[in-house]
């Protein structure tokens, strides 16, 4: 319950704070006074948009803060909790700040949250209804939702069951659309693939082939220069037709320094470093002879090498800069192809999950067609029982349910319907004020007055199925006057005995059912501080219902038809 609301800055608020308590709460006020600021200061609580043109002109910002009692809601200190705020002596803090520049903050607990988490934890405790409510219940969707909140939490879960069916029904439909439209693009793929495989299977590269190859065909290639170079080179180093070569040079040094080594140690250390130079000369000279033995000339084989190396060319244009490269295109492609060469599968098995789904969606789509069915019959007495006594006992209301053929549609009970994502059924509630008149929708049959009293009428039956602590009515009462007023006002003084009703009113047979009687009053420049918000003792509010009959507090006939309403609502 809302024990206290405290604002600063809002609207021609100046600083106010407006002690609230159980049962009902009329706010009532000259025009202009600031009564809708209320409702804007608890719309901002419930984590409302924020509009920097609510702040008061010359005020750099607007706060509003609220006092909540939550010793019968074990959840919602759960959930304060869980955002990090605190709860003492159950009760919760709850605050909002709105900058002129529109920046907001928010407040639960005395933690600092998102906006979204205000509303997360504020959401269950008060409902809001104003006129902008009214109007979107001339929408189906709003109509729909009404009836599904009526239903309480079987409802609930069987419109859960369906969604989340449809919802995959959705995503699996698309998934098969998009691969079967690009069936032939990945088949032009798969062809694209299997000639490459196959181009490349037929010539079997090894890795590092290309790389050995080019080697061995510039060896094979330039046989006769190598021959050539070699054999000097070993004549060079040992010379076979008695030319002056290394190995004799260095055997002829070695001998001289030999010859002194008697004379010098250091001449024969140098000699043996010689003789080691000599044993390296005639294993090199060896392997030069070799290597020069083994330089044949070979037509057949370079011709086949730069035969092998064309082929391996042509691979490496296509598909990587090496045989290496290559090979791994041909891994990826393999991969690929596999996955292209599924497709017709995957339209299979996507083809027969829809199917599946479909099939699963059907009895979920009759279950909950079949709940709202009756659900519907139920709210329909209901609610005409409750515009019996709201001055309305000639009206008929019949909140109808309808499914609509369609030849793609699902089969539902023997015949395809439409559907959509909130099921087969299209709901509106449908009036006929008078004995005698046609039903028709909301939005055709119901004047502002009897708009008033469906809305009002509606919200009681779901107060039933829905546990809202703390419900608000913004001038909800707007087109309704007379006998009507008095029973509107008995209503919600009826909805106050199990809940908390705050009232924004300008009727007087309404503000008389009253438990609490608030005033809003501008001061004398304009503004609205504490002093302006008064919470009415019996001689006032006789002053205040006179004022609202007949615009002036002291009128002595205005006051005897005050007296006599109050009597009448047992405040007299």
């Amino acid at each position: 319950m809302l024990e206290e609301l405290r604002i600063t800055g809002l609207g021609v608020i100046d600083s106010a704070t407006l002690e609230l308590g159980p049962g009902l709460t009329v706010i009532t006020g000259e025009t202009g006074a600031g009564k809708t600021m209320v409702v804007t200061a608890l719309g901002l609580l419930l984590g409302g948009r924020a509009d920097s043109g609510a702040v008061r002109a010359g005020s750099r910002s607007a706060r509003v803060e609220g006092s909540l009692s939550v010793s019968e809601l074990p959840h919602v200190a759960e959930a304060v909790e869980a955002a990090g705020g605190e709860v003492e002596d159950a009760h919760v803090l709850i605050a909002r700040n709105v900058s002129a520049e529109g920046r907001s903050r928010a407040y639960v607990g005395g933690a600092s949250v998102p906006v979204s988490r205000l509303a997360e934890v504020t959401e269950p405790l008060v409902a809001v209804h104003g006129q902008s409510d009214q109007h979107r219940l001339l929408m189906p969707r709003a109509q729909r939702e009404a009836l599904d909140a009526y239903g309480g939490a079987a409802t609930t879960a069987l419109v859960n069951a369906y969604q989340a069916l449809y919802a995959e029904l959705r995503d699996t439909e698309r998934e098969l659309s998009e691969v079967t439209a690009s069936a032939r693009e990945r088949a032009r793929e798969a062809d694209l693939l299997r000639f490459g495989l196959a181009e490349i299977e037929a010539v079997a590269p090894q890795a590092g082939e290309d790389l050995s190859l080019a080697e061995e065909e510039q060896r094979l290639g330039h046989a006769d220069a190598l021959r050539t170079a070699a054999g000097s080179a070993r004549e060079a180093l040992s010379s076979d037709e008695g030319s002056p070569d290394a190995l004799a040079a260095v055997s002829a040094a070695r001998v001289l320094l030999e010859s002194v080594r008697d004379h010098d140690p250091a001449a024969g250390e140098l000699s043996d470093r010689i003789a080691e130079i000599t044993y390296l000369l005639s294993d090199v000279a060896a392997d030069v002879a070799s290597y020069a033995d083994g330089l044949d000339a070979d037509p057949t084989r370079l011709a086949s090498v730069s035969e092998r190396r064309a082929a391996l060319t042509t691979l490496t244009r296509k598909y990587g800069e090496t045989a290496a490269e290559v090979l791994a295109w041909a891994e990826a492609s393999a991969s690929r192809l596999a996955e292209l060469d599924d497709t017709d599968d995957r339209i299979g098995r996507l083809g027969e999950r829809r199917d599946d789904l479909v099939a699963r969606l059907a009895p979920a789509a009759e279950a909950l067609s079949s709940r709202r069915a009756d659900l519907a019959e139920t709210l329909s007495v209901q609610l005409r029982g409750e515009l019996a006594s709201l001055a309305m006992p000639q009206a008929r209301l019949e909140v109808a349910v309808r499914r609509t053929p369609a030849d793609d549609g699902l089969m539902v009970t023997g015949e395809r319907v439409r559907f959509g994502p909130t099921g087969v059924d299209e709901v509106e509630l449908l009036l006929a004020a008078n004995t005698g008149a046609e039903l028709r929708p909301l939005a055709k049959g119901a004047s502002g007055g009897e708009l008033s009293r469906v809305m009002l009428a509606l919200e009681v039956a779901l107060a039933g199925t829905v546990s809202v602590p703390t419900f608000v009515f913004d001038e909800v009462d707007s087109g309704v006057g007379g006998k009507a007023a008095v029973e509107v006002g008995r209503r919600l003084a009826a909805l106050a005995a199990t809940a908390q009703v705050l009232v924004v009113t300008h009727l007087p047979q309404v503000a008389a059912y009253a438990d609490r009687h608030v005033v809003v009053e501008k001061a004398s420049d304009g503004s609205v501080t504490t002093s302006g918000l008064t919470v009415l003792d019996a001689a006032g509010r006789e002053r205040e219902l006179s004022r609202m009959f007949a615009g002036m507090a002291e009128s002595e006939t205005a006051l005897a038809h005050a007296r006599e309403l109050l009597e009448a609502a047992g405040h007299g």
